[in-house]
């Protein structure tokens, strides 16, 4: 009797990334799924977050599945039941325990956040590999304990490096931005001009006008609306302008809608609750006027657009500021104090920048791209190496978007 030699199979790649809470940990760990799915088509990624957060919406949105544990943040706002905080975790990291023999994850990143915390301590506990990557200047509470989990760190900034345990032989690899976002990074000038005709458009940006973004993060800032309402009753009258205000979910719209109506600066401003497609906002925009979270900096760093800066005031260890500071000490951005973030300052800050386009120029040329274009390939191969694959030869890289169909 004789027998076929048979070729042994591989199983499949399995990653597990925990993000979750807000925008600035869930689309880096988008842009990081994409990458492995562009290195290793056939890999299966799922998330580990919270039912609380944004991920239970821009997961499942982006194709990849979304397992949830019972985590709260790590806030000493909680008050007493701070002190609960260990059994939750424990539990929590239980839980991602079972999601990832479920799975049978070959290899778990944590993105930052406090939802990431249980899938580093699921992986302790199940003996699996773990990454973390840490994208502020400062790192959050998350981090600082899941890096005591692992010896396998990346940042985003060489600054993070001095406060995580083992930071000193952690990787920079830039943060993880969007396909579309480091194509657009790398365009030829031309192609950007082009872009940015047919972005404006798509946003409906009125023609002759400057477009400038008043972004507050994935959930919007009160602040930012409220003096972008402000600047909109004092150039009311202004035809070379344009608004746009991300408000957030929260109902921060209506006060603008509300206090522009009031005094005609609806001709001047509009506000959307959550803009999707920012790489069409960057190649439209301008300015931007925004909060100071790493996967911003890093996006108006690729991207090259002038920055007001205005870091949130409450973020754990002032990371905003210090995350602003990359771009503002370059030149790329101008920085503004939460508390003096009225109208009546913007205006002082920006009329002079409108009227200046060298200036404008200058300052879009001072946001050096840096690793962030390339950050989620690099992160990629990370994850790929300590799963025990071999790094492809040349990585699958996203094409430049030549027009918005297919950026």
């Amino acid at each position: 009797m004789t027998t076929t030699p048979t070729t042994p199979t591989t199983r499949r790649l399995s990653v597990v990334i925990g993000a979750g809470g807000t925008g600035g940990h869930i689309y880096p760990g988008l842009a990081l799924a994409d990458a492995l799915r562009r290195a290793v088509p056939d890999a299966e990624v799922a998330f580990v977050g919270t039912d609380r957060g944004l991920e239970t919406r821009l997961v499942p949105d982006a194709g990849y599945p979304l397992h949830t544990v019972d985590m709260i943040p790590f806030d000493p706002a909680l008050g007493a039941r701070r002190w609960l905080l260990p059994a939750d975790l424990l539990r929590a990291g239980r839980q991602a325990r079972q999601v990832l023999r479920d799975r049978r994850a070959d290899v778990v990143v944590g993105m930052g956040g406090y939802p990431s915390a249980p899938a580093v301590l699921g992986a302790r506990m199940a003996g699996l590999p773990a990454l973390i990557h840490e994208s502020n200047a400062v790192p959050g509470r998350a981090n600082r304990f899941a890096a005591r989990l692992t010896p396998h760190i990346a940042v985003a900034f060489d600054h993070s490096r001095a406060h995580l345990a083992g930071g000193a032989d952690a990787v920079t690899t830039g943060m993880p931005i969007s396909a579309a976002l480091a194509g657009l990074a790398e365009l030829p000038a031309a192609e950007r001009t082009r872009l940015r005709d047919e972005a404006r458009t798509a946003l409906g940006v009125p023609a002759g006008r400057r477009l400038i973004v008043f972004n507050g993060g994935s959930l919007g800032a009160v602040r930012l609306t409220e003096a972008a309402a402000e600047l909109a009753c004092r150039w009311q009258d202004r035809e070379d302008v344009h608004l746009l205000v991300k408000t957030g979910v929260s109902g921060s719209g209506d006060a603008l809608a509300h206090l522009t109506s009031e005094c005609g600066g609806r001709r001047v401003a509009r506000a959307v609750p959550y803009l999707d497609r920012m790489d069409l906002v960057y190649a439209a925009a301008d300015l931007v006027v925004c909060r100071a979270g790493s996967a911003t900096i890093a996006e108006l760093a690729a991207t090259g657009v002038p920055a007001v800066l205005v870091p949130y005031p409450h973020a754990p260890g002032d990371h905003q500021t210090h995350n602003a500071r990359v771009l503002s000490d370059a030149g790329a951005g101008l920085l503004l104090p939460d508390a003096d973030t009225t109208g009546e300052r913007l205006a002082a800050l920006l009329e002079p920048l409108l009227a200046d386009p060298r200036r404008l120029a200058a300052m879009a040329g001072a946001a050096a791209p840096g690793p962030h274009a390339h950050a989620a390939d690099l992160l990629a191969d990370h994850v790929l190496r300590l799963a025990g694959r071999a790094r492809p030869a040349h990585p699958a890289r996203p094409a430049h978007p030549t027009s918005l169909e297919h950026a």
